[in-house]
């Protein structure tokens, strides 16, 4: 079982899945199934809905499978991850954990009570999650065997792996406490701290922010405007639809990269694909590879800077 923070909506699945080198099942929020299509997508992508109060109390019980189905993947070797938050938040810290995965790991040894089922802390960081581009770091903790949790008080044991987890957690990601959360977050930016190195970070933090490694300035991201806006002039059209009729659309700002994703694999390449088709049919093929070598080219120096 994967347990991870959870602040930048679908993209921590999608880091996780490709990281964490396991073919691994994902607990997803029951909201997202409503839509029958959307549902068979999600559950070929081995997303599995698990319902919260706010889906509410007659969808609880819907929980009782789906925890079933967790046991059984265990059983079977796989892999399932989870957030433990419950929810995503951009707030750099780890929030307190619910208790339904401490559910699912009891349930799963009253039903295999001789299975060897490890828990593997997550910790997610992202320089500004929210913006474009963006770097992220991905550190996965020790394991931890989840058989040693099990006591026979079963409340004490939920909130004993409750506090466990999350102090794991709050090891492999930055950590603010809420006290003075603004304030503290306010220093560490000034300070300029590289937020993708949290064991770092963590300890200016605990240090009351007298040593710190900062993040070394690239002379060459002073010329990232330029290329950007070069890289929006070739993805013209993509840019407009992204500006003018998604992100407007955009609720939640933790969706905001998970969007932006999106449209890069789907509309991107087609625009692009568009373009180098007209230029080799109306002038000549070589204008046409050039037009994508120079929008990959920028793409690449846009990302990197």
């Amino acid at each position: 079982m994967y347990l991870a923070n959870h602040q930048n909506a679908l993209l921590d699945a999608l880091l996780i899945a490709v990281y964490s080198q396991r073919f691994s099942y994902f607990l997803t929020r029951a909201g997202v199934f409503k839509s029958g299509f959307v549902s068979k997508l999600l559950n070929s992508l081995q997303m599995l809905p698990v319902y919260r109060i706010r889906d509410g109390w007659n969808n609880l019980s819907n929980n009782t499978a789906i925890f079933n189905t967790c046991a059984d993947l265990f059983n079977k070797k796989e892999a399932v991850v989870i957030f433990p938050e419950g929810n995503h938040n951009l707030k750099r810290n780890v929030r307190s954990l619910s208790k339904g995965f401490t559910r699912i790991i009891f349930e799963t040894f009253e039903k295999y009570p001789n299975i060897d089922l490890q828990l593997i802390p997550v910790g997610l960081n992202f320089i500004n999650a929210e913006k474009f581009p963006d770097s992220a770091s991905l550190y996965f903790g020790k394991p931890l065997n989840a058989k040693d949790f099990v006591l026979e008080n079963k409340n004490e044991a939920a909130i004993v792996l409750r506090e466990r987890i999350q102090l794991e957690i709050s090891k492999l990601t930055t950590h603010i406490p809420s006290e003075g959360y603004d304030e503290t977050l306010h220093k560490l930016n000034s300070l300029n701290v590289d937020f993708l190195n949290p064991t770092s970070v963590n300890k200016t933090i605990a240090g009351n922010f007298k040593n710190y490694p900062s993040v070394k300035s690239n002379t060459f991201s002073a010329f990232k405007p330029f290329f950007k806006s070069l890289l929006i002039i070739l993805l013209i059209a993509p840019y407009l639809v992204w500006k003018f009729m998604v992100q407007p659309k955009i609720k939640e700002i933790e969706f905001v990269s998970t969007f932006r994703f999106v449209m890069a694999i789907t509309l991107v390449p087609i625009w692009i694909l568009i373009i180098a088709l007209a230029l080799g049919f109306n002038l000549d093929w070589p204008m046409s590879l050039a037009y994508v070598f120079l929008v990959l080219c920028l793409a690449l120096i846009t990302v990197k800077a």
